[in-house]
């Protein structure tokens, strides 16, 4: 199985038919970064064309398919066939497990599932499905006109779709089977159409030379008929979305249940944030064209939703910045400028090769690092703190060795890998997704190579003058816990709280706890 390249995605799109597809190439056109899952079992296989889709009118199904495929990779769309297990809800989105235990992250959910027709329990029927047994008359009807027609009743939108495919053959005979009996209002329909109305069950077909020739009945009697029309049970393929609470509801037609489906409004939202739905699974009857419709109309909405998103965050992010760069510029130095113990003490003796600092404020840590011979990437949000940073290592003579560079890491991330990243007390009085941060702090991390993070621990500290008043810090655990780590790639080499004494803002001594995490990423 060809695997995800990458752990997280703005979009994971559950379902590769016609709906889903549209959808990718509307979103990778929008420049976003997309996971197509398929388990490669198309509604309309066994269909020798699709019809009615313009420019396109008969095309077999597997090659619409293949082209749609095509076209959705050339806007940067991963295509990855399996079968999707779970999705369930995540701080930053949602996580999307496969079959096979493979998990992904995403932002969005597009779900395009599709349904599963369940067939009336008459033997014979799903060996003929696609082929001479149908359900659609502006699906089929033309291959099959002019021919005798039988349809199965199975309930009150039997009536509908006999009067329907009446339009396609003189030579149509409604089997009521397992449907009421018709009132005389339907009787005089029927009979001024001249349709046969056979009462007897039906108990199976006859098939000679691999086509349909008749229908058998309870009683012994064979009435010829060379298409069989029939109303399946459409049943939504949203099993996987239990997790996130979203339940298909039952449609009706004409007093009939004639299916699942998931709840969407106009734009393809179901009741869950972020999760969109479109096709099949939110409307049985949709043909192609109109799932490929829903699907683009989805992915716009979606599109959208992480545009408002990321326009909110980057206002956020510019506040922040503006305030970060405001608490450097009201004193010379906000920090001693020496690097904190616990990075001196674990990375000593690591042998010198690449590394990354977060959040590198007066580069402390970053000039330390570069005369110890390592080179160094060092990213923080204040421009201020940036150039002091800067002129630390000019004056240090490193200059060199490091590469200052300006990121939000809500927003953005510093490109390539590492031998080391280290995130050293990564807390923010603003809102900061700390944890989605430290994911990608952990994704930068070479192989053999090493992730040490810093930083408070423990109960909520309310002190006056706190930076985080109120806000309960994770243990070393639930820090390791929230990389969410695949199993076997990493080692723990050190989880531990400590504590270190600190001048208060009235000057008076006081102590904190803090944590300590290190682990190594296990060469390949």
């Amino acid at each position: 199985m060809t695997a995800p390249t990458r752990s997280s995605y703005d979009v994971v799109v559950i379902g590769g038919g016609a709906a889903g597809l549209s959808g990718a190439v509307a979103l990778g056109r929008a420049r976003r970064s997309v996971l197509v899952i398929d388990d490669g079992t198309p509604r309309n296989a066994p269909a020798d064309g699709v019809h009615t889709l313009l420019g396109h009118e008969g095309v077999p199904p597997l090659a619409l398919l293949a082209a749609g495929r095509e076209e959705a990779a050339r806007y940067g769309a991963e295509i990855v066939p399996a079968r999707v297990a779970t999705a369930g809800r995540t701080p930053d989105g949602f996580h999307v497990v496969l079959a096979d235990g493979t998990a992904v992250a995403a932002r969005r959910l597009l779900v395009a599932s599709g349904l599963t027709d369940e067939l009336p329990g008459v033997p014979g029927l799903a060996d003929r499905w696609g082929r001479e047994v149908l359900h659609c008359p502006y699906c089929h009807g033309w291959e099959v006109r002019d021919q005798p027609i039988g349809v199965l009743g199975t309930g009150p939108l039997s009536v509908h779709q006999a009067l329907m495919w009446r339009q396609w053959t003189d030579d149509l005979t409604l089997f009521r089977h397992a449907m009421p009996e018709l009132t005389d209002e339907q009787a005089e329909q029927f009979d001024a159409r001249g349709i046969t109305v056979v009462h007897e069950r039906v108990t199976g077909l006859t098939v000679a030379g691999d086509r349909l020739t008749g229908v058998a009945l309870a009683d012994g009697a064979v009435v010829p008929c060379a298409a069989l029309a029939v109303t399946p049970l459409f049943t939504a393929r949203a099993a996987f979305l239990d997790g996130l609470g979203i339940t298909p509801i039952e449609r009706e037609r004409d007093g009939q249940v004639v299916g699942t489906v998931v709840p969407v409004d106009e734009t393809g939202a179901t009741p869950v944030p972020g999760v969109w739905a479109a096709g099949n699974v939110t409307t049985p009857a949709q043909q192609v064209v109109g799932a490929a419709d829903a699907g683009v109309r989805a992915g716009a909405a979606v599109n959208a939703d992480l545009t408002a998103e990321e326009t909110a965050a980057a206002v956020a992010a510019r506040r922040a910045a503006r305030e970060w760069d405001e608490r450097y510029a009201q004193t010379g130095r906000v920090r001693s400028g020496e690097p904190d113990t616990e990075l001196v003490r674990h990375v000593a003796d690591l042998t010198p090769g690449s590394a990354l600092d977060l959040g590198c404020g007066e580069g402390g840590a970053a000039v330390w690092l570069a005369a110890r011979g390592w080179r160094v990437t060092a990213a923080d949000i204040s421009r201020v703190a940036l150039g002091r940073a800067a002129r630390h290592a000019a004056d240090a003579g490193v200059a060199d060795r490091i590469d200052w560079q300006r990121h939000d890491l809500a927003t953005s991330f510093p490109g390539g890998s590492y031998d080391l990243v280290s995130a050293q007390f990564l807390h923010s009085w603003a809102d900061m997704p700390r944890e989605r941060i430290l994911r990608s702090a952990a994704a930068a991390v070479a192989p053999g190579g090493v992730l040490l993070i810093e930083g408070h621990a423990g109960s909520p500290h309310r002190e006056e003058g706190e930076d985080h008043p109120g806000v309960r810090f994770p243990t070393p655990p639930e820090v390791i816990a929230s990389l969410r780590l695949p199993e076997g790639d990493w080692e723990v080499l050190l989880s531990e709280e400590h504590e270190r004494t600190q001048l208060g803002p009235d000057g008076t001594p006081r102590t904190r706890t803090d944590s300590t995490v290190m682990l190594r990423r296990l060469p390949r």
